[in-house]
């Protein structure tokens, strides 16, 4: 049986209790749900952040999304998937992206949560510009980052 996917890259805020609500609602066969919301900081390495502006590749972006999502589904029994993506203006404290999975037991909710959030900050097709007092700038990605998204690559 298929897994229940969403995915959705809009420039409006999400509600997160209203897409765990959706993904779980009449489900019997979910004993677990783990969330990762990411949030826009108001400061990075002690820079004062004024907003961020994401921008995407509409269609790239989304089959990108779908292809780690599927092997998500594919490495661990999920119930059910969540990710939500924003782009546009997004300032401090406003909410940037969502990723929801569900599965019968925890490990392996976790597991993919941890996998997709890790694949989103190293190698999805966003591109990130940091606006503060002295102007914007793009920001360049981070080798930590890589490291945590190579740690899922199979041998």
């Amino acid at each position: 049986m298929p897994v229940p996917l969403t995915i959705r890259i809009q420039q409006n805020d999400f509600d997160v209790a209203a897409e765990i609500a959706a993904l779980t609602r009449g489900r019997a066969d979910i004993g677990a749900v783990v969330n990762f919301i990411g949030i826009c900081r108001g400061s990075d390495d002690g820079r004062h952040v004024t907003a961020l502006t994401l921008e995407h590749y509409p269609g790239m972006a989304e089959a990108e999304i779908g292809r780690h999502a599927d092997e998500a589904c594919q490495r661990w029994p999920l119930a059910g998937l969540t990710i939500i993506h924003r782009h546009g203006r997004i300032e401090p404290g406003e909410n940037i992206v969502l990723v929801v999975t569900a599965s019968a037991h925890r490990e392996a909710a976790f597991q993919a949560a941890e996998f997709l959030m890790d694949f989103l900050k190293a190698n999805a097709p966003f591109w990130k510009r940091e606006e503060n007092a002295q102007g914007s700038a793009w920001v360049e990605a981070h080798h930590n980052d890589d490291a945590a998204a190579a740690r899922w690559t199979k041998p």
